[in-house]
């Protein structure tokens, strides 16, 4: 934990500020320690973030776990919701490197990765790092670039590495890719392929604000014109505590009964009639991550079958492809999804 108190930076500390409301978790015999240390952390990443954010919660609490989790993050929603915003207040409130790369038609795959100079002073070929290159990653508009750029990000969002003429090139420790796009806005895109897609642990689907929402942000923001409020957010944790976090996560323990549930659920997506594409085993596994950060962040040390049902949309929404005619009919993925989860037998 990055505090001015703190001197001991290899774990999270319990402060003695009360948890946020979000994750009442109190410190007492029934609560591990671990947990506490996870729950004190997210809180203060969340009230970081809340210092401008309004709302949001399921955007932030996704975030932070597919963070504890390991994952990578694709964000969709129209322009002007603080998709991007909410982004970068995360990096702001973790002490780690951040980079932003605006993806556009003509970004190259070497102005993402980087590229191998000669230099003259010493007659050697040299990497020169590109932007991917940092702890936290975000990737404005992703499917404004062409396949070709699009393809460069497979190696990196999965192994997380660089190869570049012959040579591979290790990321540092974290590695979180954010990425977002607008679903209205079609024109000048390009689709993302379907493997591509399989590399987001979660697609979080982002929509307006409530009208009390929107109108406490008119209220904050009606003499910050510039929000200088950002200038107030602070590092609190740093690459030693989300390690520590997602050593915590990894360690969350789940049951037979619910692996089997998992893995009935994304079965049936490549059974299920209205589905034309199926998720993969991948898709298995990012739920059970995803599942055990849940579990985690609301102070428990096991998985419950809601824990699964919570992340299944977000992990498997952008995993299902509809049939033709399911979609002509004005279905959703969200339709489909339900419709499995009822049809699996929870485990007692």
């Amino acid at each position: 934990m990055l505090t001015e108190e703190n001197t001991d930076q290899n774990e999270l500390t319990p402060q003695d500020e009360p948890a946020s409301e979000q994750t009442p978790v109190p410190e007492g015999p029934q609560t591990p320690p671990e947990l506490y240390r996870l729950a004190t952390a997210v809180d203060k990443v969340r009230d970081e973030i809340g210092k401008v954010v309004v709302g949001q919660h399921e955007f932030v609490e996704l975030l932070i776990a597919a963070l504890f989790a390991g994952g990578h993050v694709l964000v969709e929603g129209v322009p002007g919701i603080a998709k991007t915003l909410t982004a970068k207040l995360l990096a702001q409130s973790l002490a780690v490197d951040f980079s932003r790369i605006q993806f556009t038609p003509d970004l190259m795959p070497s102005d993402v990765l980087g590229t191998t100079v000669f230099n003259l002073n010493n007659s050697e070929f040299s990497f020169n790092a590109g932007p991917i290159f940092s702890n936290i990653v975000l990737i404005d508009e992703v499917n404004r670039s062409p396949a070709k750029t699009q393809a460069a990000l497979f190696e990196v969002m999965e192994e997380h590495q660089v190869t570049v003429d012959g040579t591979t090139h290790p990321m540092g420790f974290p590695f979180f890719v954010i990425a977002t796009q607008n679903p209205v806005e079609q024109e000048g895109t390009y689709k993302l392929p379907e493997a591509q897609l399989d590399r987001f642990i979660v697609k979080i689907n982002i929509d307006y604000p409530s009208l009390s929402e929107e109108q406490t942000i008119l209220r904050r923001f009606r003499s910050d014109f510039r929000m200088k409020q950002q200038e107030n957010i602070q590092a609190v944790l740093d690459s030693a505590a989300i390690k520590d976090c997602r050593s915590i996560v990894e360690n969350i323990f789940i049951k037979d009964e619910l692996l089997d549930y998992i893995a009935a659920i994304v079965h049936e997506t490549r059974q299920n009639g209205d589905l034309f594409l199926g998720a993969s085993p991948r898709a298995s596994l990012a739920i059970m991550k995803m599942a055990k950060a849940v579990a985690a962040i609301n102070g428990r040390n096991f998985v419950t079958p809601d824990d699964i049902q919570e992340v299944a949309y977000p992990v498997l929404n952008h995993r299902i492809i509809l049939t033709p005619e399911r979609e002509m009919e004005g279905y959703a993925t969200r339709d489909v999804i339900e419709e499995i989860i009822k049809k699996i037998g929870v485990p007692r």
